[in-house]
């Protein structure tokens, strides 16, 4: 066993780990931080994706050794000070980016990376990004408005159901 720390949400975390321990296993197991999901262990769905050092990485194919003294930001971490929703997340549930919500932590950890490379990005762009990441549910439309909607850009709000 090996101890790591990391700043994870803008708090120190420690904990002891094997050397086969995955990011995402640290981040559930050890630090009970379940919004990360693990979709498929194969790297193919992106529900694990969190942010490593500002950087999206699918927790999943790396290993919690590796994030030792790094800046991780997941889920968790994307709220307001306050509790209220981040820009992201809000735009997520404006815009109705999400069904059964499983794909919807990734998914906005994803758009968050997209979004500090790409500010105004365009909708193929936003389809583009987030070729790596798998939803069963929505067929994408709404999701792609949330993110525009969070780049601050004019989107068409969703038609009342």
């Amino acid at each position: 066993m090996t101890k790591v720390t990391m700043n994870v949400n803008g708090r120190s975390r420690s904990g002891e780990v094997e050397g086969r321990t995955l990011l995402v296993q640290f981040l559930r197991e050890t630090l009970s931080l379940t919004g990360t999901h693990v979709g498929c262990d194969t790297s193919q769905c992106g529900a694990c994706v969190v942010q490593v050092d500002g950087q999206a990485v699918k927790s999943c194919t790396m290993l919690a050794l590796e994030a030792d003294g790094a800046e991780v930001t997941t889920i968790e971490g994307m709220a307001n000070a306050d509790g209220s929703l981040g820009v992201i997340q809000q735009a997520f549930q404006d815009y109705h980016g999400l069904q059964c919500g499983f794909c919807t932590p990734g998914m906005v950890m994803s758009a968050k990376a997209l979004l500090a490379e790409n500010p105004a990005p365009s909708e193929e762009e936003v389809r583009e990004y987030l070729e790596g990441n798998i939803c069963r549910c929505t067929g994408y439309h709404n999701i792609v408005k949330a993110i525009m909607a969070a780049s601050g850009q004019q989107v068409e709000p969703v038609a009342a159901e």
